[in-house]
Protein backbone atom coordinates (compact mmCIF):
# COMPACT_ATOMS: atom_id res chain seq x y z
CA UNK A 1 0.00 0.00 0.00
CA UNK A 2 1.22 3.58 -1.08
CA UNK A 3 0.45 6.32 1.17
CA UNK A 4 1.01 9.92 -0.67
CA UNK A 5 1.43 12.91 1.64
CA UNK A 6 1.78 15.85 0.29
CA UNK A 7 2.68 19.77 1.85
CA UNK A 8 4.52 22.10 0.70
CA UNK A 9 7.02 22.18 3.33
CA UNK A 10 8.70 18.89 4.79
CA UNK A 11 7.14 17.20 7.05
CA UNK A 12 4.58 19.49 8.45
CA UNK A 13 1.71 18.21 10.72
CA UNK A 14 2.38 14.95 9.24
CA UNK A 15 5.56 13.83 9.98
CA UNK A 16 4.74 12.15 13.44
CA UNK A 17 1.65 10.12 11.72
CA UNK A 18 3.50 8.87 8.50
CA UNK A 19 6.40 8.07 10.53
CA UNK A 20 4.11 5.26 12.75
CA UNK A 21 1.87 3.99 9.33
CA UNK A 22 5.55 3.68 7.59
CA UNK A 23 6.31 1.24 10.53
CA UNK A 24 3.62 -1.03 9.41
CA UNK A 25 4.72 -4.08 7.20
CA UNK A 26 3.80 -3.61 3.40
CA UNK A 27 3.17 0.33 4.07
CA UNK A 28 4.98 2.73 1.83
CA UNK A 29 4.62 6.36 3.06
CA UNK A 30 5.92 9.02 0.11
CA UNK A 31 5.86 13.23 0.89
CA UNK A 32 6.16 15.47 -1.99
CA UNK A 33 7.27 19.06 -1.10
CA UNK A 34 9.19 21.64 -1.64
CA UNK A 35 12.18 21.12 0.31
CA UNK A 36 12.77 17.32 0.72
CA UNK A 37 14.56 14.53 -1.29
CA UNK A 38 15.49 11.05 -0.52
CA UNK A 39 14.83 8.93 2.03
CA UNK A 40 13.87 10.81 5.95
CA UNK A 41 11.95 9.65 8.49
CA UNK A 42 10.66 7.08 7.18
CA UNK A 43 9.35 8.81 3.99
CA UNK A 44 9.98 8.13 0.26
CA UNK A 45 10.58 12.49 -0.38
CA UNK A 46 9.80 13.85 -4.30
CA UNK A 47 10.05 17.67 -4.94
CA UNK A 48 8.78 20.14 -6.90
CA UNK A 49 9.32 23.34 -7.93
CA UNK A 50 7.23 26.47 -8.42
CA UNK A 51 7.06 28.01 -12.36
CA UNK A 52 5.02 31.52 -11.32
CA UNK A 53 2.99 32.75 -8.49
CA UNK A 54 1.11 35.77 -7.86
CA UNK A 55 2.16 39.34 -8.94
CA UNK A 56 1.38 42.91 -8.29
CA UNK A 57 -1.32 42.87 -11.67
CA UNK A 58 -2.99 39.78 -9.67
CA UNK A 59 -5.94 41.27 -7.86
CA UNK A 60 -4.56 42.20 -3.54
CA UNK A 61 -7.59 39.79 -2.83
CA UNK A 62 -7.05 36.75 -5.28
CA UNK A 63 -3.22 36.84 -5.01
CA UNK A 64 -3.70 33.71 -2.72
CA UNK A 65 -5.95 31.57 -4.57
CA UNK A 66 -3.60 32.42 -7.68
CA UNK A 67 -0.14 30.80 -5.67
CA UNK A 68 -2.64 27.97 -4.27
CA UNK A 69 -2.86 26.77 -8.05
CA UNK A 70 0.62 27.20 -9.45
CA UNK A 71 1.23 25.56 -6.04
CA UNK A 72 -1.41 22.53 -7.27
CA UNK A 73 0.25 22.56 -10.88
CA UNK A 74 3.47 22.26 -9.78
CA UNK A 75 2.50 19.42 -7.52
CA UNK A 76 0.32 17.14 -10.18
CA UNK A 77 3.82 18.00 -12.83
CA UNK A 78 5.77 16.45 -10.49
CA UNK A 79 4.04 13.73 -9.87
CA UNK A 80 3.17 13.01 -12.90
CA UNK A 81 6.82 12.65 -13.89
CA UNK A 82 7.27 10.65 -11.04
CA UNK A 83 6.23 6.89 -12.66
CA UNK A 84 6.58 4.87 -9.28
CA UNK A 85 4.18 7.19 -7.64
CA UNK A 86 0.67 4.74 -7.84
CA UNK A 87 -1.02 6.14 -4.39
CA UNK A 88 -3.84 4.19 -2.50
CA UNK A 89 -4.21 7.07 -0.48
CA UNK A 90 -3.31 10.64 -0.94
CA UNK A 91 -3.16 12.93 2.27
CA UNK A 92 -2.69 16.70 1.82
CA UNK A 93 -3.10 20.15 3.98
CA UNK A 94 -6.42 22.09 2.53
CA UNK A 95 -5.29 25.93 1.14
CA UNK A 96 -2.21 24.92 -0.72
CA UNK A 97 -4.43 23.37 -3.38
CA UNK A 98 -1.90 20.34 -3.15
CA UNK A 99 -4.40 17.80 -3.72
CA UNK A 100 -6.57 19.83 -5.68
CA UNK A 101 -5.64 18.59 -9.37
CA UNK A 102 -4.45 14.96 -7.90
CA UNK A 103 -7.58 13.35 -8.62
CA UNK A 104 -6.74 13.96 -12.22
CA UNK A 105 -4.01 11.81 -12.09
CA UNK A 106 -5.03 9.12 -9.27
CA UNK A 107 -7.96 7.63 -8.21
CA UNK A 108 -7.02 7.27 -4.78
CA UNK A 109 -9.33 8.74 -2.19
CA UNK A 110 -8.05 12.34 -0.89
CA UNK A 111 -8.19 13.07 2.81
CA UNK A 112 -7.77 16.92 3.51
CA UNK A 113 -6.70 18.56 6.87
CA UNK A 114 -8.42 21.66 7.23
CA UNK A 115 -7.10 23.96 9.51
CA UNK A 116 -8.15 27.35 9.29
CA UNK A 117 -11.54 29.23 7.44
CA UNK A 118 -10.87 32.68 7.15
CA UNK A 119 -13.13 35.41 8.39
CA UNK A 120 -13.15 39.16 8.42
CA UNK A 121 -14.76 39.65 11.79
CA UNK A 122 -14.69 37.69 15.25
CA UNK A 123 -11.57 35.82 14.97
CA UNK A 124 -8.10 36.78 14.25
CA UNK A 125 -8.83 39.93 11.87
CA UNK A 126 -10.31 42.06 14.37
CA UNK A 127 -9.12 40.76 17.91
CA UNK A 128 -6.39 43.62 18.61
CA UNK A 129 -7.90 46.50 17.50
CA UNK A 130 -4.11 48.85 17.94
CA UNK A 131 -3.19 46.33 14.61
CA UNK A 132 -6.24 47.37 12.45
CA UNK A 133 -6.93 45.58 9.08
CA UNK A 134 -8.00 47.63 6.08
CA UNK A 135 -11.27 47.05 4.09
CA UNK A 136 -9.33 45.42 1.22
CA UNK A 137 -7.94 42.93 4.00
CA UNK A 138 -11.57 42.05 4.98
CA UNK A 139 -12.51 41.62 1.48
CA UNK A 140 -9.58 39.66 0.71
CA UNK A 141 -10.17 37.33 3.98
CA UNK A 142 -13.13 36.18 2.32
CA UNK A 143 -11.41 35.37 -1.36
CA UNK A 144 -8.42 33.30 1.19
CA UNK A 145 -11.10 30.78 1.14
CA UNK A 146 -11.76 30.02 -2.53
CA UNK A 147 -9.29 26.63 -2.30
CA UNK A 148 -10.09 25.72 1.19
CA UNK A 149 -13.71 24.79 -0.22
CA UNK A 150 -11.90 23.51 -3.55
CA UNK A 151 -10.21 21.02 -1.34
CA UNK A 152 -13.44 20.36 0.71
CA UNK A 153 -15.41 18.89 -2.50
CA UNK A 154 -12.67 16.69 -3.91
CA UNK A 155 -11.75 15.09 -1.06
CA UNK A 156 -13.29 11.96 0.70
CA UNK A 157 -12.75 12.61 4.02
CA UNK A 158 -11.70 15.76 5.70
CA UNK A 159 -10.31 16.38 9.85
CA UNK A 160 -9.39 19.35 11.63
CA UNK A 161 -7.10 19.39 14.81
CA UNK A 162 -9.76 21.27 17.51
CA UNK A 163 -13.64 22.16 17.76
CA UNK A 164 -12.65 25.62 17.42
CA UNK A 165 -11.27 25.82 14.42
CA UNK A 166 -14.48 23.04 13.16
CA UNK A 167 -16.65 26.08 14.17
CA UNK A 168 -15.16 28.00 11.73
CA UNK A 169 -16.28 26.17 8.38
CA UNK A 170 -19.92 27.29 7.25
CA UNK A 171 -21.87 24.26 8.09
CA UNK A 172 -21.96 22.44 4.52
CA UNK A 173 -18.06 21.83 4.81
CA UNK A 174 -18.35 21.48 9.01
CA UNK A 175 -20.67 18.63 8.94
CA UNK A 176 -18.36 16.40 7.31
CA UNK A 177 -14.87 17.63 9.46
CA UNK A 178 -13.93 15.27 12.36
CA UNK A 179 -12.12 16.17 14.88
CA UNK A 180 -8.66 15.33 15.70
CA UNK A 181 -5.50 16.44 16.84
CA UNK A 182 -2.12 15.88 14.81
CA UNK A 183 -0.82 14.38 17.88
CA UNK A 184 2.13 15.28 20.05
CA UNK A 185 5.17 12.85 20.23
CA UNK A 186 5.33 12.16 24.28
CA UNK A 187 8.23 10.24 23.36
CA UNK A 188 10.21 13.76 22.39
CA UNK A 189 8.10 16.58 24.38
CA UNK A 190 8.24 14.63 27.99
CA UNK A 191 9.94 16.20 31.56
CA UNK A 192 13.55 15.96 31.21
CA UNK A 193 16.61 15.60 33.34
CA UNK A 194 18.35 18.81 33.08
CA UNK A 195 21.00 20.98 34.84
CA UNK A 196 19.32 24.57 33.93
CA UNK A 197 22.35 25.04 30.95
CA UNK A 198 21.04 27.09 28.08
CA UNK A 199 23.70 27.79 25.19
CA UNK A 200 26.72 27.11 27.68
CA UNK A 201 25.01 29.35 30.68
CA UNK A 202 24.22 27.75 33.94
CA UNK A 203 21.32 29.26 35.92
CA UNK A 204 21.58 28.92 39.67
CA UNK A 205 18.30 27.02 41.17
CA UNK A 206 17.09 30.73 42.39
CA UNK A 207 16.66 32.08 39.08
CA UNK A 208 13.19 31.65 38.02
CA UNK A 209 12.56 30.65 34.44
CA UNK A 210 10.03 31.63 32.38
CA UNK A 211 9.76 30.69 28.75
CA UNK A 212 7.88 31.43 25.38
CA UNK A 213 7.95 30.22 22.34
CA UNK A 214 6.44 31.39 18.73
CA UNK A 215 7.62 30.27 15.52
CA UNK A 216 7.99 33.91 14.68
CA UNK A 217 7.81 36.96 16.98
CA UNK A 218 4.46 38.48 15.53
CA UNK A 219 1.16 40.47 17.50
CA UNK A 220 -1.17 37.73 16.76
CA UNK A 221 0.94 35.61 19.44
CA UNK A 222 0.77 38.50 21.65
CA UNK A 223 5.03 38.90 21.64
CA UNK A 224 4.47 42.15 22.31
CA UNK A 225 1.87 41.66 25.22
CA UNK A 226 4.18 39.54 26.77
CA UNK A 227 7.25 41.65 26.77
CA UNK A 228 5.35 44.31 28.46
CA UNK A 229 4.24 41.72 31.13
CA UNK A 230 7.62 40.97 30.98
CA UNK A 231 8.59 44.46 31.92
CA UNK A 232 6.43 44.67 34.75
CA UNK A 233 8.09 41.82 36.54
CA UNK A 234 11.09 42.65 36.01
CA UNK A 235 10.30 45.97 37.81
CA UNK A 236 8.94 43.86 40.51
CA UNK A 237 11.45 41.20 40.57
CA UNK A 238 15.28 40.28 40.42
CA UNK A 239 14.84 36.68 40.06
CA UNK A 240 13.46 36.14 36.58
CA UNK A 241 15.01 35.28 33.58
CA UNK A 242 12.90 34.92 30.36
CA UNK A 243 14.28 32.23 28.05
CA UNK A 244 12.71 33.05 24.38
CA UNK A 245 12.50 30.77 20.92
CA UNK A 246 11.77 32.03 17.93
CA UNK A 247 12.52 34.06 15.06
CA UNK A 248 12.05 37.69 14.73
CA UNK A 249 10.57 37.75 11.66
CA UNK A 250 6.70 37.18 12.25
CA UNK A 251 4.80 34.55 10.09
CA UNK A 252 1.02 35.96 10.56
CA UNK A 253 -0.31 38.95 10.77
CA UNK A 254 0.74 42.55 9.34
CA UNK A 255 2.73 44.05 11.81
CA UNK A 256 5.35 46.02 10.01
CA UNK A 257 2.24 47.26 7.79
CA UNK A 258 1.56 49.18 11.38
CA UNK A 259 4.81 49.49 12.54
CA UNK A 260 6.47 51.68 9.66
CA UNK A 261 8.27 48.50 8.59
CA UNK A 262 10.11 47.70 12.09
CA UNK A 263 9.76 44.09 13.59
CA UNK A 264 7.72 44.13 16.44
CA UNK A 265 10.52 43.48 18.48
CA UNK A 266 12.31 46.35 17.84
CA UNK A 267 9.33 48.04 18.55
CA UNK A 268 8.18 46.38 21.97
CA UNK A 269 11.39 47.15 23.55
CA UNK A 270 12.09 50.67 22.50
CA UNK A 271 8.34 51.30 23.57
CA UNK A 272 8.43 49.32 27.02
CA UNK A 273 12.10 50.30 27.95
CA UNK A 274 12.17 46.48 28.84
CA UNK A 275 15.75 45.69 30.10
CA UNK A 276 17.02 43.10 27.16
CA UNK A 277 19.80 41.36 29.86
CA UNK A 278 16.76 39.71 31.33
CA UNK A 279 16.12 38.04 28.67
CA UNK A 280 17.75 34.99 26.51
CA UNK A 281 17.05 34.66 22.74
CA UNK A 282 17.59 31.63 21.67
CA UNK A 283 16.52 31.52 18.10
CA UNK A 284 15.03 28.23 16.74
CA UNK A 285 15.97 24.80 18.60
CA UNK A 286 16.24 21.44 17.75
CA UNK A 287 13.08 20.24 19.03
CA UNK A 288 15.20 17.73 21.55
CA UNK A 289 16.71 21.04 22.82
CA UNK A 290 14.06 23.01 22.79
CA UNK A 291 11.98 20.17 25.43
CA UNK A 292 14.83 20.52 27.72
CA UNK A 293 14.10 24.07 28.01
CA UNK A 294 10.41 23.29 28.38
CA UNK A 295 11.50 21.31 31.03
CA UNK A 296 13.18 23.31 33.16
CA UNK A 297 10.81 26.20 32.62
CA UNK A 298 8.41 27.79 35.45
CA UNK A 299 6.09 29.22 33.83
CA UNK A 300 5.28 28.52 30.28
CA UNK A 301 3.61 32.24 28.61
CA UNK A 302 1.18 31.16 25.43
CA UNK A 303 -0.60 33.65 23.86
CA UNK A 304 -3.13 33.72 21.15
CA UNK A 305 -5.37 35.64 19.03
CA UNK A 306 -8.41 33.58 18.28
CA UNK A 307 -6.36 31.30 15.20
CA UNK A 308 -4.74 27.80 14.82
CA UNK A 309 -3.87 26.61 18.18
CA UNK A 310 -0.21 26.35 18.12
CA UNK A 311 1.31 23.00 18.82
CA UNK A 312 4.22 24.77 21.07
CA UNK A 313 1.44 25.17 24.01
CA UNK A 314 0.91 20.99 24.08
CA UNK A 315 4.05 20.59 23.71
CA UNK A 316 5.12 22.43 27.04
CA UNK A 317 2.50 21.09 28.61
CA UNK A 318 3.51 17.79 27.56
CA UNK A 319 7.13 18.49 28.94
CA UNK A 320 5.24 19.62 32.20
CA UNK A 321 6.05 23.86 32.05
CA UNK A 322 2.89 24.92 33.89
CA UNK A 323 1.20 27.57 30.95
CA UNK A 324 0.16 30.64 32.08
CA UNK A 325 -2.22 31.30 28.75
CA UNK A 326 -4.88 33.46 26.75
CA UNK A 327 -8.49 33.43 27.79
CA UNK A 328 -9.34 32.76 23.83
CA UNK A 329 -11.60 30.40 22.60
CA UNK A 330 -8.40 27.67 20.80
CA UNK A 331 -6.71 27.98 24.75
CA UNK A 332 -9.74 27.60 26.55
CA UNK A 333 -10.26 24.16 24.69
CA UNK A 334 -7.49 22.53 26.27
CA UNK A 335 -7.18 24.81 29.48
CA UNK A 336 -9.23 24.71 32.34
CA UNK A 337 -7.97 27.67 34.59
CA UNK A 338 -6.70 26.80 38.06
CA UNK A 339 -6.27 23.02 36.91
CA UNK A 340 -4.11 22.31 34.57
CA UNK A 341 -3.22 25.96 33.49
CA UNK A 342 -3.88 29.51 34.41
CA UNK A 343 -6.18 31.60 32.36
CA UNK A 344 -5.52 35.28 31.59
CA UNK A 345 -7.18 38.23 29.54
CA UNK A 346 -4.93 38.91 26.67
CA UNK A 347 -5.49 42.34 25.93
CA UNK A 348 -4.09 42.90 30.54
CA UNK A 349 -0.21 43.13 30.58
CA UNK A 350 -0.81 43.40 34.12
CA UNK A 351 -2.77 40.29 34.17
CA UNK A 352 -0.44 37.97 32.44
CA UNK A 353 2.69 39.52 34.86
CA UNK A 354 -0.11 38.86 38.17
CA UNK A 355 -0.65 35.26 36.31
CA UNK A 356 3.14 34.32 35.70
CA UNK A 357 4.03 35.63 39.11
CA UNK A 358 0.85 33.32 41.16
CA UNK A 359 2.44 30.35 39.39
CA UNK A 360 6.16 31.13 40.32
CA UNK A 361 5.10 31.74 44.37
CA UNK A 362 2.66 29.29 44.77
CA UNK A 363 4.59 26.07 44.55
CA UNK A 364 1.72 23.79 45.43
CA UNK A 365 -0.14 25.51 42.48
CA UNK A 366 2.88 25.08 39.37
CA UNK A 367 3.09 21.52 40.91
CA UNK A 368 -1.01 20.68 39.88
CA UNK A 369 -0.86 22.68 37.00
CA UNK A 370 2.38 21.02 35.56
CA UNK A 371 1.18 17.07 36.72
CA UNK A 372 -2.22 18.02 35.37
CA UNK A 373 -1.52 19.45 32.27
CA UNK A 374 1.11 16.70 31.81
CA UNK A 375 -1.56 13.97 32.18
CA UNK A 376 -3.95 16.10 29.29
CA UNK A 377 -1.89 15.36 26.88
CA UNK A 378 -1.08 12.05 27.57
CA UNK A 379 -5.08 11.44 27.49
CA UNK A 380 -6.20 13.42 24.70
CA UNK A 381 -3.49 14.79 22.55
CA UNK A 382 -0.83 12.25 22.45
CA UNK A 383 0.13 10.59 19.70
CA UNK A 384 -0.62 7.43 21.31
CA UNK A 385 -3.86 8.66 21.47
CA UNK A 386 -4.66 10.28 18.16
CA UNK A 387 -2.69 8.04 15.72
CA UNK A 388 -5.33 5.11 15.74
CA UNK A 389 -8.05 7.39 15.37
CA UNK A 390 -5.92 9.03 12.18
CA UNK A 391 -5.33 5.56 11.19
CA UNK A 392 -9.00 4.86 10.92
CA UNK A 393 -9.93 7.93 9.26
CA UNK A 394 -7.78 6.97 6.37
CA UNK A 395 -8.59 3.41 6.25
CA UNK A 396 -12.33 4.73 6.37
CA UNK A 397 -11.58 6.92 3.61
CA UNK A 398 -10.34 3.52 1.37
CA UNK A 399 -13.40 1.63 2.60
CA UNK A 400 -11.10 -0.37 4.99
CA UNK A 401 -10.86 -1.16 8.42
CA UNK A 402 -7.75 -0.88 9.07
CA UNK A 403 -4.17 0.64 7.04
CA UNK A 404 -2.83 -2.59 8.13
CA UNK A 405 -2.73 -5.25 4.80
CA UNK A 406 -4.77 -7.93 7.02
CA UNK A 407 -7.85 -5.55 7.69
CA UNK A 408 -10.87 -6.14 5.34
CA UNK A 409 -13.03 -3.64 3.49
CA UNK A 410 -16.13 -2.01 4.67
CA UNK A 411 -18.16 -0.03 2.30
CA UNK A 412 -17.16 3.72 2.80
CA UNK A 413 -19.77 6.36 3.26
CA UNK A 414 -20.67 8.70 0.19
CA UNK A 415 -19.30 12.32 1.24
CA UNK A 416 -22.89 13.35 0.24
CA UNK A 417 -24.62 11.25 2.95
CA UNK A 418 -22.13 12.17 5.76
CA UNK A 419 -23.18 15.76 4.71
CA UNK A 420 -26.92 15.13 5.27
Amino acid sequence: MQILFVHPNFPAQFGPVGERLSQIEGVQCVFVSRNATGRKHGFDCVSYELQGGATKQNHYCSRTFENAVWNSHAVYEACKATPDLSPDLIVGHSGFGSTAMLAELYGAPIVNLFEYFYRSRGTDMDFRPEYPSTELDRLRARMRNAMILIDAMTCAVGYTPTNFQRSLFPETVRNGLEVVHDGIDTDIWRPMEHDRTVNGETFEEGTRLVTYVARGFEAMRGFDQFIRAARLLCDRREDVVFLVVGKEEPHYGNDKKHLGGKGIKEHIFKETGADESRFRFLGTLPREELARVLSMSEAHVYLTVPFVLSWSMLNAMACGAPVVGSSTLPVEEVISDGENGTLVDFHDPQAIADGVERVLDDRVLAARLSENGHTTIRERYALDVTFPKLEKLYARAMGRESISLTGRAVPATPRAARER
